[in-house]
């Protein structure tokens, strides 16, 4: 695959170097950047001051560990983004977007224990490098750090963050049981998405656009939008995962494959019924940790029309996420959001 320059990574917690260009594709006009950067500056800040324990230097290493790690800071910038239609720079923004990215992280350790992960963002994953019991008690730590800086944002913020986490424990089930009798494994497959990853996505913009002010009219706008371009973000991460030399996340070329996970193309294949799928269908159903099985079926899936399916699912999902934009007025916040759907279909080339 070849990367969209400077897009593909979107890596925008820096001020200078690939970061800063980054961030200059996805937001043009230099005044939002500079308060946009300014931001993400603070969030950075405000995360490693709220992982570090008062008492226990360990659990303050075991949580820096993907916060020093890196990231897209994809749902810090979408809270500033929609604060952008209020104050952005009411009190109650930065620790809003801080909120949303620690339970971000603290989904990642528990995450990479269920996957047995032993790679994230390049670099070994808190299970393997401690145990999984460290690694989960390290996520439900991320969770506390998280709901200590929500107490501060309101009893209305606290219902929000608690349905939000209810939506992830459910789409983690959901993805763990299996699509029930009778339902469309790519249907259920969307569900999941939407619970695990579209959710939290949704509450970032929603925090955004509630704690700088703005009408409650746009707060709704966000929340749709939040969760469409949320959707097509992990749908984007689906197709990376088969397409790319080396993810942006940091894993090998097909780890969904190798570990059993079955993402957007792969259900797709077993949807189709042609006559030459005979041989990936096998392959997909059977063990895929043996590296020569695991090579030819990254190679099957490649050159297979369910790739092409599975894109047209992406492109269905962000154009359902540029539709959202459309009542909002014409401003440089809008105009970035836009380009972040350009972003999230460039991702995949």
């Amino acid at each position: 695959m070849t990367q969209s320059t400077g897009m593909t990574g979107l890596d925008i917690g820096a001020s200078t170097g690939p970061a800063e260009a980054g961030l200059s594709m996805v937001i043009p006009d230099a005044g939002l950047r500079t308060r946009v950067r300014d931001g993400l500056e603070a969030v950075e800040t405000l995360l490693r001051q709220a992982v570090r324990s008062s008492g226990y230097p360990f659990l303050t290493e075991t949580s820096r560990h993907l916060v020093e790690a890196g990231g897209k800071r994809f749902r810090p910038l979408l809270v500033l983004l929609a604060a952008e239609y209020g104050d952005p720079t009411a009190p109650g923004v930065v620790p809003a977007a801080a909120v949303v990215e620690l339970t971000h992280l603290a989904t990642l350790y528990h995450d990479d224990v269920m996957d047995e992960a032993v790679v994230r963002r390049g670099t070994a994953s808190a299970n393997a490098r401690w145990s999984n019991t460290i690694a989960i008690l390290t996520g439900d730590f991320l969770f506390s750090r998280a709901s200590d800086l929500l107490a501060d944002l309101g009893p209305e913020a606290v219902r929000i963050q608690a349905r939000t986490f209810e939506r992830l424990v459910q789409g983690q089930i959901r993805e763990t049981l299996g699509p029930e009798e009778g339902v469309d494994p790519v249907e259920h497959y969307l569900r999941v998405v939407a619970d695990k990853t579209g959710s939290l996505i949704a509450t970032a913009a929603r925090f955004g656009a509630m704690f700088s002010g703005a009408p409650a009219w746009i707060v709704d706008v966000m929340v749709t939008y939040g969760e469409r371009i949320g959707t097509a973000f992990q749908l984007s991460d689906d197709l990376l995962d088969v397409m790319s030399d080396s993810t942006e996340s940091g894993k090998a070329p097909g780890t969904d494959l190798r570990e059993g996970v079955r993402t957007l193309p792969v259900l797709h294949v077993l949807r189709s019924m042609g006559p030459s799928d005979g041989r990936l269908r096998e392959l997909l159903n059977g063990d895929l940790t043996d590296d020569e099985r695991h090579r030819e079926t990254l190679a099957l899936l490649r050159a297979h029309p369910a790739m092409e399916r599975a894109r047209a699912d992406l492109r269905r999902w962000v154009s359902e996420a540029r539709a959202a934009l459309e009542p909002l007025p014409d401003q440089p916040a809008t105009q970035a959001l836009q380009r972040l759907c350009d972003f999230v279909l460039a991702r995949t080339g």
